[in-house]
């Protein structure tokens, strides 16, 4: 009984360490992006991208000897690998081809408050009136954001609407990879789901063949940085952090995203958002902290069960 809370503490803050560098590389994708898209297509970025995350997160399994992961994991996997790794990055892609790094970081910060609807009825989670005015207020930050790109043309409204299409996208695969979390390790998961992810954009492979040859050296590096940093460790320390602590803390450090790319992009690409988008984006976060208001009690008493590790299966409320 002495050495439990301790041994639980230590399990918080090492999730909280791996959290935090999910953070920061996320944060930096945003802006990798943004200057790798100028030279390579949607399509093309996101197979260049997972072919360096399944080569980087490939041979540290290898070296980890820990093979495939077992059945039960692979239903979590496969739409993880679809949603989150396939579809999530070639829209993203295309969204900051139309808007800022910045004003996708808003948008996409949806996400959270997707994925606990998502929760509630694909986990049975259900949804509490806070949950619902939390996506009402949220959703109008992302109309706000919305108008606030009416003046730039179609484009940007487009490149808006693709940002809570990866905002949904990747909600739906994190929903899915929590139960395959209960059977496989992270790495596991994240390597496999990079894999499916790459599988599933291999038809932009004579694309990227084609816009390799004329980018630019730095556009490559940026590509090649995309896989390894913000795909093969970040979403490894994603996994990591979200099996060892409840996913509503996990959800909480997401939140830092968007003002960590807005400050990257400014010192980056000299892009900032606009003081009504910037709104938007507030309004989009003041929604996903009323949807976390409540029933917090509930899930930090789950999360300190007796025992000197949270089981994942206990904490499938999703960031």
């Amino acid at each position: 009984m002495t050495t439990s809370p301790p041994v639980s503490r230590r399990s918080e803050l090492l999730a909280l360490g791996a959290a935090s560098i999910t953070v920061v590389l996320w944060a930096s994708a945003f802006v990798s992006i943004r200057s790798a898209g100028e030279a390579y297509s949607p399509g093309a970025l996101a197979l260049g991208r997972l072919l360096a995350g399944a080569v980087t997160l490939g041979a540290f399994l290898l070296i980890r000897r820990e093979g495939l992961p077992p059945k039960a994991a692979w239903p979590g996997i496969a739409i993880s690998g679809l949603l989150w790794f396939g579809l999530y990055m070639v829209v993203l892609n295309w969204g900051e081809q139309k808007v800022d790094a910045g004003t996708a970081a808003l948008v996409v910060n949806v996400g959270p408050l997707v994925m606990a609807l998502l929760a509630g009825w694909l986990l049975k989670e259900g949804l509490p009136k806070r949950l619902l005015a939390g996506m009402a207020v949220s959703f109008l930050g992302a109309a706000v954001v919305g108008l606030s790109m009416s003046g730039e043309g179609n484009a940007s409204l487009l490149g808006v609407l693709l940002c809570l299409l990866a905002a949904v996208s990747y909600a739906g695969g994190v929903v899915a990879q929590k139960p395959a979390l209960k059977h496989a390790s992270p790495l596991q998961v994240t390597t496999f789901g990079c894999l499916i992810g790459a599988v599933a954009c291999l038809p932009f492979s004579g694309v990227l063949l084609s816009e390799l040859g004329d980018a630019p050296v730095s556009a490559t590096l940026n590509m090649v940085y995309l896989g390894i940093f913000p795909t093969a460790l970040a979403f490894t320390t994603w996994a990591y952090a979200l099996a060892r602590t409840t996913a509503g803390k996990m959800g909480a450090t997401t939140y830092a995203v968007p003002a960590i790319v807005v400050l990257m992009s400014w010192l980056a690409l000299d892009e900032v958002p606009g003081w009504l988008t910037l709104l938007g984006g507030a309004i989009c976060l003041a929604g996903v902290g009323v949807s976390r208001s409540k029933g917090r009690s509930r899930v930090v008493a789950t999360a300190q069960e007796p025992g000197p590790v949270v089981d994942p299966a206990d904490s499938t409320k999703t960031r």
